[in-house]
């Protein structure tokens, strides 16, 4: 079972589409490269920006199958598997399927039909979901602005730590400094904290987190890898400046329609995924032109992933 603290950026790759809105997974080879290149350190599939929920169950498992058959002898490479949240009994199934796949880590988010009235009850649809695979990391994901669930981790981490034999931490995708601290901090810093805003990594590091899961790493990778050297030099102004740079840019994806501007910025750097599916609404080819020109202003090109 994977063991270690993950360090470095984990990306949390689209998944690719034809122009039927089918999986396209053919590209998911030259994604991988692309990551590889970048220094990328593992890849979260089927998440928030992978569009997960908007996947099948058959499809969720193709998917994960085509990432596990590039990376099942890759040791430097993390594979992090979303379940779902709301149907734990699928999060199961899928999970049991998982694990016999070989990836490294599966993540679960709080179910967000009928939701969980305090931490413990939480923390036992963590456990009913983890005990389907028993040798497989598990980490929870938190992301209250989707989920519409802001239970404090901290508490959350009070009910699981001798309920969860696998549970390695959690994918905190939040602005709670104060909880994120305590939770680092929690029973000699025993938990992995994975920090998920790509556009404040740097307050995050300030903390002493050392590993962190994002979707613009997939394509603006060595903007990131520069900001973490920087920090790690004492370079406090490089570091601010890189962070303003990726703020700009992420900017730009609430200006042109949110989450799926996403995929805007991956034709830019080679690799089409398609588009969205409902009821996310994507961007218009007239818009596109002017995204570029927005991009280009930003010097995307000198930041960007390449292969």
């Amino acid at each position: 079972m994977y063991t270690q603290k993950i360090e470095g950026l984990i990306a949390a790759p689209f998944t690719p589409f034809d122009a039927m809105g089918e999986l396209n997974l053919e590209i998911i080879p030259d994604y991988y490269n692309l990551l590889k290149a970048n220094k990328i350190v593992g890849s979260f599939i089927c998440g928030s920006t992978g569009e997960g929920v908007s996947l099948t169950f058959q499809e969720k498992i193709k998917v994960m199958q085509a990432w596990t058959a590039l990376t099942a002898d890759d040791k430097d490479f993390t594979l992090m598997m979303f379940l779902g949240g709301t149907n734990v009994k699928e999060c199961m199934e899928l999970a049991k399927i998982a694990e016999e796949s070989g990836v490294d880590v599966i993540s679960f988010t709080s179910p967000f039909y009928f939701k969980p009235a305090n931490a413990k009850q939480l923390a036992l649809c963590c456990a009913k979901v983890a005990s389907a695979a028993p040798n497989t990391a598990f980490y929870y994901y938190h992301i209250p602005v989707l989920t519409g669930v802001n239970i404090a981790m901290l508490d959350l981490l009070k009910e699981i730590d001798t309920l969860i034999p696998t549970f390695k931490g959690i994918k905190y995708t939040h602005e709670d400094f104060m909880d994120f601290l305590s939770c680092m901090n929690y029973n000699d810093r025993k938990y992995d904290m994975l920090w998920g805003r790509d556009e404040n990594i740097l307050s995050s590091l300030v903390l002493g987190s050392r590993g962190a899961v994002g979707s613009t790493y997939n394509y603006a990778a060595p903007l990131y890898i520069d900001l973490m050297e920087a920090f790690d030099q004492g370079d406090f102004e490089k570091a601010n400046s890189l962070q303003q740079k990726s703020i700009d840019m992420i900017t730009l994806l609430g200006k042109y329609g949110g989450i799926a501007t996403g995929k805007a910025y991956m034709k830019l750097v080679g690799i089409n995924c398609g588009e969205f599916r409902l009821p996310v609404a994507n961007m218009s080819q007239e818009n596109f032109v002017d995204f570029q020109r927005e991009v280009a202003k930003l010097n995307f090109e000198s930041f960007k992933s390449r292969v």
